[in-house]
């Protein structure tokens, strides 16, 4: 499982996503990152992105997210919008075509969609909220305890070209 968010603040404005992922033997893994100046949406998908990224190929995956933008573009509009040569249905140029393309290519494995509501309690759709508005706030979000009970070990923190990167 993948559960993924992303933040901005003021939209547009500096931006933050988050993923945590859940393997099937509960261990977890953090990652997230900040944009100076993008948008929610951008962010939604970059999390998506980064999740997928960090799962081996071939191995399905659940994608949760609490983003309609991200659930419904990638469930029922990407396949209407690259038979229309990238156009939405009013004619218009997609809007971050180029994280759909990114994220249409990681897609094509084993990957299912699941929605949650946002701000719901669902636990790890906060935890991932709380992260990626961290990122957004340009703050160095903390890993705490909790988000890695199921896990053997504290790994260490990296911080790639403003990205943090839990291994």
């Amino acid at each position: 499982r993948i559960i993924t968010d992303g933040a901005c603040v003021g939209n547009p404005g500096p931006g933050g996503w988050a993923a945590i992922i859940i393997s099937e033997d509960g261990t977890r893994e953090e990652i997230g990152g900040s944009v100076p100046n993008t948008t929610n949406n951008r962010m939604e998908l970059r999390a998506a992105i980064e999740g997928l990224r960090h799962v081996a190929t071939g191995v399905p995956v659940i994608v949760v997210t609490d983003s309609e933008y991200l659930r419904r573009g990638i469930s029922e509009w990407l396949p209407s919008w690259k038979a229309r040569g990238w156009r939405t249905a009013d004619g218009k140029p997609v809007e971050n075509r180029d994280l759909w393309e990114e994220l249409a290519i990681l897609a094509t494995r084993h990957v299912a969609w699941e929605s949650v509501r946002g701000h719901a309690g669902h636990p790890d759709n906060e935890r991932a909220n709380d992260l990626a508005q961290s990122y957004a706030a340009a703050l160095n979000p903390a890993i705490s305890l909790a988000a890695l009970s199921h896990t053997q070990h504290i790994p260490p923190i990296h911080q790639e070209q403003g990205n943090q990167h839990i291994e």
